[in-house]
């Protein structure tokens, strides 16, 4: 009897399983079907099971646990509110977005009446109440708190802001009967980032309130749990990859890249402390595990603002046939969202994309370095990571695994000497993550974080 994890992906397109050998440290199978969740989201997961369990009908394996992450239904949609723009509102956002969210906007400074309407019409699961250093501003987070409970904003409320606001905060809500809970701030000093527990807090709401909120009580009574949105699922994988487990040594610094339909998500597993003498750090810490989500670069849903976004030469310098209707063909993808390229020329074109999508997601990602002149002479500071000297550099997504050259899609999101000021990966080792595993042993690494490192080791492709 093989003893087996079955790890599930509940992915915005498509639901993912994978089938692991605990004992052997081996991906037994893997199949996927399309996700069904505006129906009943058991249907597809039914036929992929199906499927996977007429690949291992003669290896006798028993599941001991089915473990899920989820991005269905839209994903974890939350809004981040904060005090200034690039202080507790940014630290906020960075929060909800190493918790696998989709930041739909971040408020600062007192909300108006019309932000308020605009937070109750938009289709949240989530709020992230920040505002103030510890023993700092405290009437913002009061305001902002008053006002959503006096409006009537019947969210879940992560409060993550100056403690010494926390107790009239909790007052305010217990009043109007709201649901929230309070974890540490995310910024308790000036420019300094402690984001892990307003994550944790947001997966614990995530699994007690927004699984049942999307109707996937179905899938909740065959497993074991749903832990996670997807994305903090790669986050965490990619996290343990980087930095290892009590047993097996890590890879060192990592950037993964992955490549969607809708978004492209870049994930990077580092401090970014400058790699080059006399530069100085100038803004808000950087989280070691850091993730960006870009919705406006994406294969097929965000096709057309991808166009927007670079530009027609920008796509044109990845295309040898330089006579393609660049707005064209991403409108059609944009209106043809279940597009599988068959031609060369289709595939040639979404390489582009995926080429266009790296290279951009990469650069708002990457810190820069800003020359500053003063009366001493020209001083570097940098702004955000330095990801410079990054030794690994993981490609993810259904166009990198079907590409014939993932390798020159990954090496367009490296440095560049036309644009040096980014501080892009300059030589890093590329790897492929072939079979979709990021997500699924960020999941196993909850239970067996050294299995989990020594099987994406073993199952990640050098390109």
């Amino acid at each position: 009897m093989v003893k087996a994890y079955l790890l599930i992906d509940f992915g915005s397109t498509y639901t993912k399983l994978t089938a692991v050998d605990l004992e052997n440290e081996e991906i037994i199978a893997t199949a996927k079907d399309i996700t069904t969740v505006e129906t009943d989201i058991m249907i597809g997961f039914n036929k992929a099971y199906k499927e996977l369990m007429g690949k291992i009908k003669d290896k006798n394996v028993d599941f001991i646990k089915k473990l899920a992450c989820s991005s269905a239904a839209g994903g974890l949609k939350m809004i981040a509110i904060g005090l200034v723009p690039d202080l507790t509102a940014e630290a906020a956002k960075r929060a909800a977005l190493g918790a696998g969210a989709r930041v739909l906007k971040t408020y600062s400074y007192d909300l108006s009446l019309r932000e308020i309407e605009e937070i109750k019409n938009s289709k949240l699961d989530i709020i992230l109440l920040a505002g103030g250093t510890d023993g700092g501003n405290k009437e913002c987070i009061l305001h902002n708190a008053t006002m959503l409970a006096e409006h009537g904003v019947d969210l879940p409320i992560v409060v993550a802001g100056n403690k010494s606001a926390a107790d009239e905060v909790e007052a305010i809500f217990k009043q109007k009967n709201m649901y929230y809970k309070i974890t540490d701030n995310v910024m308790p000093k000036l420019n300094q980032l402690n984001v892990e527990p307003a994550r944790e807090v947001i997966r614990q709401i995530f699994m007690e309130k927004i699984i049942e909120a999307k109707g996937m009580n179905s899938a909740e009574s065959y497993i074991s749990g749903i832990l996670m949105p997807t994305p903090a699922a790669v986050l965490k994988g990619a996290q343990v990859l980087g930095q290892g487990s009590d047993k097996e040594e890590g890879l060192g610094d990592i950037v993964v890249v992955d490549i969607g339909g809708a978004t492209t998500d870049v994930h990077s597993l580092c401090d970014g402390e400058p790699s080059k003498a006399g530069v100085t750090l100038r803004g808000l810490q950087e989280p070691f595990a850091k993730r960006t989500v870009e919705g406006d670069l994406g294969m097929r849903y965000s096709a057309l603002s991808l166009w927007e976004a670079s530009g027609t030469r920008k796509l044109q310098k990845y295309l040898k046939d330089k006579t393609v209707n660049v707005e064209e063909q991403c409108r059609y993808r944009a209106n043809h969202i279940e597009l599988v390229p068959s031609s060369t020329e289709e595939k040639a074109f979404d390489e582009a994309m995926a080429k266009v999508a790296t290279d951009l997601a990469i650069e708002r990602h990457a810190g820069v370095v800003e020359s500053l002149y003063s009366p001493l002479g020209v001083i570097f500071t940098q702004v955000g990571k330095d990801l410079l000297k990054t030794k690994y550099f993981i490609g993810t997504g259904g166009v990198l695994v079907h590409s014939e050259n993932p390798g020159e899609i990954l090496k367009a999101g490296c440095f560049d000497l036309e644009n040096p000021t980014s501080l892009k990966p300059e030589q890093p080792v590329f790897l492929l993550d072939k079979t979709y595993i990021l997500s699924s042993m960020g999941l196993l690494a909850e239970d067996y974080p050294d299995t989990a490192v020594r099987i994406m080791k073993k199952y990640l492709v050098k390109v």
